[in-house]
């Protein structure tokens, strides 16, 4: 997993994991393999999953480059307190999976939460289980 800065100011979390290296098969069960996470956890709330793939395939000017696949977001939110209104600008938090021809590649930006960012590494870690 590398840590770097997207487009100079966000800070992002990815690991690209071929296909080869895990179980999952698709970006679904990926999603699912999440899920169960997020449900096993009575703090984090689940929120739903985001289709990028096809919503950037609906548009008339929607662009995707080449060689992805799929791309979806599931969608989920660690919070417990609200200690000032700025915080809902960082909230709630996401995790992208893109499938290539041979790989799939897992991104989230870093959150404020330190145990937040541990918890998505280690299940991003996780899906290496072959």
């Amino acid at each position: 997993m590398i840590q770097t800065l997207l487009q100079e100011k966000y800070p992002i979390y990815t690991l690209e994991l071929g296909k080869t290296e895990t179980s999952c098969r698709s970006v679904d069960a990926i999603l699912a393999r999440f899920k169960e996470k997020i449900d096993a956890n009575p703090v984090i709330k689940y929120i739903g999953v985001f289709d990028h793939f096809a919503h950037t395939s609906s548009l008339p000017e929607g662009v995707i480059a080449p060689g992805i696949r799929d791309a979806k977001n599931i969608m989920f939110c660690f919070g417990k307190e609200i200690p000032h209104p700025g915080v809902l600008a960082v909230r709630p938090r996401s995790i992208g999976v893109t499938e290539l021809e041979n790989s799939f590649v897992i991104t989230f930006l870093e959150a404020p939460n330190p145990a937040a960012n541990e918890a998505m590494e280690a299940w991003t870690k996780q899906l290496k289980d072959k």
